[in-house]
């Protein structure tokens, strides 16, 4: 250990990998620990990536994604975004997650700085962390109306180091969603003190007040420094194909091109096929799957709303509740103790930096029957506790 580079010896585990771990394969545990739903990917997608495969298509391709995907992606941010993309923006990784390391690769080092609101995905400070890039927290506050970002906190934590911000909205764990008016707000700031944006809007579609959450890309002017992040994992059940795109400046095109190459080579081109599938013909899929997570979403918070031990605000986005439970503060070891004694598989608040400690996070993307198990459990357990 003593030999490997400081930076990969101070990764923290991941405290979601720690509860999965330690409960994975116990029977009749219900899991809503990670990010993903109980939906299997729907069949015509997954048809699609057999055909391709039936077809020959296993060889090495396109770096920066298949031509028929990258315009398929331009067509489809036409159709729900209103705007015109070109092709030439997109670029196709090996899942969201590869598109945020690719992102941060590009923009910033050892010695920068990122800007990140918290509570966070924690794979954000520890993409950064790797490539010796320091990571601000601008914790997040919490009230009975929801999670809040204040502008100009975030704004005087931007330094002389500082690279880029990382906005994630709707955000994971919180729900916090950004307004029109704080995105604008935060393009502007960061134009005019030449700093990158990454966006994170991979939740994008799951806001409850509208059918679009407000994006950078509606507020972006040319020559704007943005790097948006997407990913097929959670509007058409594809988790388990880690496959997303970034869209960058043009400019970029060979930089970006390069990162995928000495990162992952390039995506399979079954999976693209897939893809292009997925755009083309899964908007009704996509739909519905909002449609129940905003289900799963009422479900939960209207169990848990009358228990006067337990505290959170209703999130406007993303699919996942963040609550605390009074009397108990040491979160690693509760969902340690919720997975022995109740059975149910949630994700401690210390996994998503500052302002999340005292916080669980629950996955309420799941069956209405399997929810409502696992409030039955969840209300036993603080019955009892």
């Amino acid at each position: 250990m003593s030999a490997l580079r400081p930076e990969a010896r101070s990764l923290p585990e991941s405290g979601i990998v720690r509860a999965l771990n330690y409960g994975i394969g116990r029977p009749g545990l219900i899991p809503l620990w990670a990010g993903e739903g109980d939906v299997q990917t729907p069949a015509f997608i997954s048809d699609a990536a057999h055909r391709s495969m039936q077809a020959g298509e296993t060889f090495y391709t396109h770096q920066r994604g298949i031509p028929e995907l990258r315009e398929t992606l331009s067509a489809y941010h036409r159709r729900h975004y209103g705007i015109g993309i070109s092709a030439e923006h997109f670029f196709i990784t090996g899942s969201g997650m590869q598109a945020v390391q690719i992102a941060m690769q590009a923009v910033a080092g050892s010695g920068d700085e990122i800007v990140i609101p918290t509570p966070a995905w924690p794979n954000y400070a520890a993409t950064a962390h790797i490539s010796g890039t320091r990571v601000i927290e601008v914790p997040l506050d919490f009230t009975d109306d929801g999670w809040t970002l204040d502008i100009d906190r975030l704004k005087a934590a931007c330094g002389l180091k500082t690279k880029a911000i990382f906005i994630n909205s709707p955000a994971n764990p919180t729900g916090w969603c950004a307004t029109r008016e704080e995105v604008a707000e935060i393009a502007a700031f960061a134009r005019k003190r030449g700093l990158w944006i990454i966006a994170d809007e991979v939740y994008g579609r799951y806001f409850y007040e509208a059918p679009l959450a407000p994006s950078f890309l509606e507020v972006a002017e040319p020559g704007d420094r943005l790097l948006f992040v997407d990913t097929f994992s959670k509007n058409w059940a594809m988790t388990g194909w880690r496959m997303g795109w970034l869209i960058a400046p043009v400019e970029l095109g060979a930089t970006i091109e390069s990162l995928i190459q000495y990162n992952s080579s390039g995506v399979a081109v079954f999976m693209q096929r897939a893809g292009v599938v997925a755009l083309e013909q899964g908007e009704a899929f996509a739909a519905e799957q909002v449609a129940r997570a905003r289900a799963g979403r009422d479900l939960v918070c209207g169990r848990l709303a009358p228990l006067n031990r337990v505290h959170f605000a209703t999130p406007r986005g993303a699919f996942y509740l963040l609550f605390s439970i009074e009397g108990e503060d040491d979160t690693d070891a509760l969902a340690l103790r919720l997975i022995d004694e109740a059975n149910i598989g949630l994700a401690p608040g210390t996994a998503f930096g500052s302002g999340g400690e005292r916080f669980m996070r629950l996955c309420f993307a799941r069956s209405r029957e399997s929810l409502d198990e696992a409030m039955d459990r969840l209300i036993g357990w603080l019955e009892n506790n």
